[in-house]
């Protein structure tokens, strides 16, 4: 064991305080189901935002980006980097759309877009594809880093870490809802983030790596420290740069960066006080996710090429751990246990209380899907408020036993990255699409889902050999969007009367849409804008680390031009009009 008892004792000292945090705050936060999954809409924009954020600041991320950069460099990074797009179009194009809706979950919104037995069918299984299926990879994705620090740290073996972090986890998710869970995220969030700069201190603090000049210099670091790919070389820019940046951030449905929002951003921006809190939340969480957090992750991880060279060099350093589960990932872990006793257990916390936040926030999400999209609306709709919330609960040990099944059969976290990424490939642009193009119908929906999911399971199982990830995630893209699209254009449009009112739910009160149009094209400016600005302040604080002087002036330059573009579009928007819903 790597931990000693002060770090123990430091650990279970945040994991009791998390705890009886939530419990507090959620005495009255879980009477009916509006309440236990949407803090009865009364939710700010700072303290939905820092849950977003704190939410995606999960255990597996450190040890996902690790493997990222240790095989592919910084650049690799823009498999997530990307993502920034998808972000901001949903902050400032959708965010106010699903706000508008009033809706519980986003699942609702079949039945408010499509008509007839289809949607209702759309809305029940997509409840149980999204809220268990890949939710519960999600989790188990969460769960398997959680497996590899226990194991690195504690020498636990991977069915007792699943047992206790699963453990205080559902007690706290099934007790204190959704106000317990967002509240608890502020305080889950600033140990989380301290742990990471603190982590990164002592990596470049090592004598093996000598400071940041030291790490700079270094022959194994010097190759994987541009943000950027090589140019001249198509088989690295292709699949890093250009296919995340042409085609994955918006073709690719991905938990917590859906294309058109969705998921437990959707369920925050839905918790928000009206149209203008949803947006500043979304806002918020997209520039500190993709602007300040990533750099100690990536230190750390360069870091450890100095370190921990190669596999070989992780299993010769922790021989007490499984060979099955010795990857690049495993790389983040190995550096903590490099640690002094009482900062080991500081940052060991820390990534406790990124698990507890992220699984937590997971567990609400699925079980909201569960209670309010299955159980409410086809099995028992008269139910009573106690009975709700007592399914609720009972969804919630659930999920979590069969999240922890899965992190047991995962290996690494990229290979689950790259999984969900597939099965989701093709789907994106229908989510973006349905909001606008009248002509999608439930069968698209429907159609997509079941497209997606054959095409990554014929590819990975039949697919042609010898092609790269990047090639056949083209293909399935392909496949599963001419799937769609092909069956948009053979089935029926839908019913009139349901589009019409679909419309009127989303605009303005008042609008006959051209109002509507213009926001929308406001909004696609502004996410454009404001991607420049925050990729700049990426990009800028990346140079001041690497010692490339030269170009800091540049992306402040950037960042400021954007920046005052953002200014200037936001100042000609009008004040949108604030609908109030039942519970705001």
């Amino acid at each position: 064991m790597i931990l000693g008892t002060v770090d123990i004792v430091i650990i279970l000292g945040f994991m009791a305080l998390t705890l009886i945090a939530g419990l507090i705050v959620s005495r009255h936060a879980t009477r009916d189901r509006t309440s236990f999954f949407l803090g009865n809409r009364r939710m700010p924009w700072w303290l939905l935002g820092l849950s977003m954020v704190a939410t995606t600041f999960s255990t597996d991320t450190p040890n996902l980006v690790t493997d990222i950069v240790r095989t592919e460099g910084v650049s690799g990074n823009w498999s997530w980097w990307s993502f920034l797009l998808t972000g901001m179009l949903t902050t400032f194009v959708f965010a106010r759309l699903w706000r508008r809706l009033g809706v519980t979950t986003d699942i609702e919104f079949y039945e408010k877009r499509y008509s007839g037995k289809a949607a209702s069918f759309l809305r029940g299984f997509r409840a149980i594809y999204l809220g268990v299926f890949f939710n519960v990879m999600i989790m188990g994705m969460v769960t398997l880093a959680a497996i590899k620090i226990g194991g690195v740290m504690a020498g636990l073996r991977p069915t007792e870490v699943v047992l206790w972090a699963g453990l205080v986890t559902v007690i706290f998710s099934a007790a204190s809802g959704f106000v317990g869970v967002v509240v608890t995220d502020v305080m889950l969030f600033v140990i989380a983030l301290s742990g990471a700069f603190v982590a990164a201190w002592f990596a470049l603090d090592n004598p093996a790596v000598d400071g940041l000049s030291g790490l700079m210099s270094h022959d194994l670091v010097m190759s994987k420290l541009s943000a950027f790919p090589d140019f001249d070389d198509p088989s690295a820019w292709i699949p890093l740069l250009l296919v995340p940046l042409a085609v994955q951030w918006w073709a690719a449905w991905y938990p917590g960066s859906e294309p058109g929002g969705g998921g437990y951003v959707a369920q925050r921006m839905l918790a928000a006080r009206n149209e203008r809190h949803a947006v500043a939340a979304a806002a918020f969480f997209n520039v500190a996710h993709y602007a300040i957090r990533p750099w100690p992750w990536i230190i750390v991880a360069l870091a450890s090429l100095v370190i921990f060279p190669d596999l070989d060099s992780l299993r010769s350093a922790l021989p007490h751990v499984d060979p099955g589960i010795v990857g690049d990932d495993l790389a983040y872990p190995a550096m903590l246990s490099l640690l002094p006793s009482g900062v080991l257990g500081f940052v060991v916390a820390s990534l406790v209380s990124a698990y507890i936040s992220t699984v937590s926030s997971h567990l609400n999400w699925g079980a909201s899907y569960v209670v309010n999209d299955v159980y409410v609306r086809f099995l028992r709709k008269n139910s009573t408020a106690a009975e709700q919330v007592l399914v609720a609960r009972i969804s919630t040990v659930l999920l979590m036993a069969t999240a922890a099944i899965v992190a047991l059969l995962l290996e690494t976290a990229f290979q689950a990255f790259r999984l969900v990424l597939t099965i989701g490939a093709g789907t994106g642009l229908l989510f973006i699409l349905r909001w606008f193009w009248t002509r999608i119908n439930a069968w698209s929906e429907i159609s997509a889902m079941l497209f997606s999911l054959v095409v990554a399971i014929s590819m990975e199982m039949w697919g042609p050999k010898g092609f790269d990830p990047w090639e056949i995630f083209l293909a399935s893209v392909l496949l599963t969007t001419v799937g769609w699209v092909t069956v948009t254009l053979l089935t029926r449009p839908e019913n009139e009367d349901v589009l019409e009112s679909f419309k009127t739910s989303i605009r303005a009160a008042g609008d006959d849409g051209t109002a509507f149009r213009k926001e929308i094209r406001r909004g696609i400016l502004l996410a454009v804008t404001m991607a420049i600005a925050t990729y700049s302040v990426l990009f800028g604080t990346g140079a001041i680390l690497f010692g490339n002087i030269y170009q800091v002036g540049n992306w402040i330059f950037l960042a400021m031009l954007s920046g005052t573009a953002s200014v200037l579009i936001m100042r000609q928007s009008p004040t949108p009009t604030v609908v109030q819903l039942p519970g705001s």
